[in-house]
């Protein structure tokens, strides 16, 4: 604890985190909306959503790190690299549990948004999103941990910034102390984002049990 805190007293931490902030940030979010997007057009089309599953959780399997010298020459070493880092980790979880709740959908959505003659974008809108919210927030949670994996891992092979480099700057030194305390602090915040996930979406839940 004693070292949590000297680190974050530290005039360099606060650099470090917003860096790591604004890059999970924007992964995360990139993931978020084009995984959801993705899933509920994979969903609702079942022939493109059978034959882009097993391309995506074979892409999902590669090691990730074996694709970072791609990413370095598309992207460059900066913050682009570490962005698509944890784009790549998080992106597939979130469509593909987005894509499972639209199958999962009961038919009847689908033939009264038919019978009332419903645009596509009023039935994503007004039917397909909110039936599928529940298993939706579900794979954030899921791809919330997995961008932060990514991100992280990406500081970790190429950045001259970040948390990810603080902890690789630790290993390299054999700073046990320091190492413990990056990934306590890690493992507390990536657990509180996960119980409000978790707590989101067991409130959507119990919603629709009562509705």
């Amino acid at each position: 604890m004693r070292r949590a805190i000297h680190i974050v007293s530290d005039a360099d931490f606060p650099a470090n985190l917003y860096v790591t902030s604004l890059a999970f940030g924007t992964a995360f979010t990139i993931s978020a909306i084009a995984g959801v997007c993705i899933g509920l057009v994979l969903g609702v089309r079942r022939l493109a959503g059978e034959v882009m599953e097993p391309l995506m959780m074979g892409f999902y399997s590669i090691p990730k790190v074996t694709l970072y010298p791609v990413v370095l020459l598309a992207c460059g070493l900066g913050l682009w690299a570490k962005i698509v880092f944890g784009v790549m980790h998080g992106i597939v979880p979130i469509t593909l549990f987005t894509m499972n709740a639209v199958r999962n959908m009961p038919p009847i959505y689908g033939r009264a948004a038919r019978t009332y003659r419903m645009r596509p974008a009023d039935f994503a809108r007004h039917v397909l999103l909110p039936a599928c919210v529940p298993e939706v927030v579900a794979g954030l949670r899921i791809g919330f941990s997995l961008t932060l994996l990514g991100t992280l891992i990406g500081e970790m092979f190429a950045s001259q910034s970040g948390i990810g480099r603080l902890l690789m700057i630790a290993m390299n030194r054999n700073e046990t102390s320091t190492i413990m305390a990056l990934a306590l602090m890690l493992f507390v915040f990536a657990m509180l984002v996960n119980l409000l996930f978790l707590a989101w979406q067991r409130h959507l839940s119990h919603s629709d049990d009562r509705s």
